[in-house]
């Protein structure tokens, strides 16, 4: 997942905004309760979601993947006053975590927390977005591309986690390794869709950044 040597990382981290002390608490805690604690985006991909979603403005925000919640109060940083941001994840387990950090921040009520599987809430949002944050199973990115980018405001921002795979995308892909197949596909089709401009970015595991056109 790290491309780049630990020393120039912390540098990197320590030559960027602070974390803010909710996040901390938060990264911290899942780092100590919940299982995976990689999935978490952490200090220095949390303040680029950050920054980008501050120079976005969005009005209305699509999270698809919560896990435990840090993503999606970086990217609330950036709302507009009464901007909205959804927030979609399978875990009923991870629910209760996830509103428990919300609510003590300071966009507790423009937060919405859907459960379930997100191909069949997207459609019932009923609403155009400005800004998306693809960071849930890999095999749906293409599927979620597609629901999503008819659902978007021109000049939208949708930003894909993952893209890099730990560096699968360059090596051979195994025969039952489905993942990084549509991960390859995915790349494809965001370098080719006349429908957004992107640009992927080194970042942690590969961000993807595509404007809606």
């Amino acid at each position: 997942m790290h491309f780049i040597s630990e020393e120039l990382e912390n540098y990197v981290a320590n030559h960027s905004e602070n974390e803010p002390e909710l996040l901390a608490r938060l990264n911290k805690e899942t780092h100590q309760k919940i299982l995976q604690p990689r999935m978490l985006s952490g200090h220095f991909q949390g303040r680029v979601l950050s920054m980008l979603s501050k120079l976005i403005r969005p009005a209305s925000i699509l999270e698809i993947g919560t896990y435990t919640g840090y993503a999606a109060l970086c990217l609330a940083e950036g709302l507009t006053e009464n901007g909205t941001l959804d927030t979609i994840d399978n875990n009923e387990e991870l629910f209760d975590f996830q509103k428990k950090y919300f609510d003590q921040s300071t966009w507790a009520n423009q937060i919405h927390q859907h459960l379930g599987n997100a191909l069949d809430i997207i459609p019932g949002l009923n609403k155009k977005f400005d800004l998306v944050f693809i960071d849930a199973d890999k095999e749906n990115y293409i599927n979620y591309f597609e629901m999503i980018v008819p659902m978007m405001n021109k000049g939208g921002v949708i930003l894909s986690d993952n893209v890099l795979w730990s560096g699968k995308i360059l090596g051979d892909v195994k025969t039952n390794d489905k993942s990084t197949k549509i991960l390859l596909e995915y790349n494809e089709l965001l370098k080719k869709d006349t429908r957004v401009e992107t640009v992927l970015l080194p970042i942690r595991d590969g961000l993807t950044v595509s404007r809606v056109l």
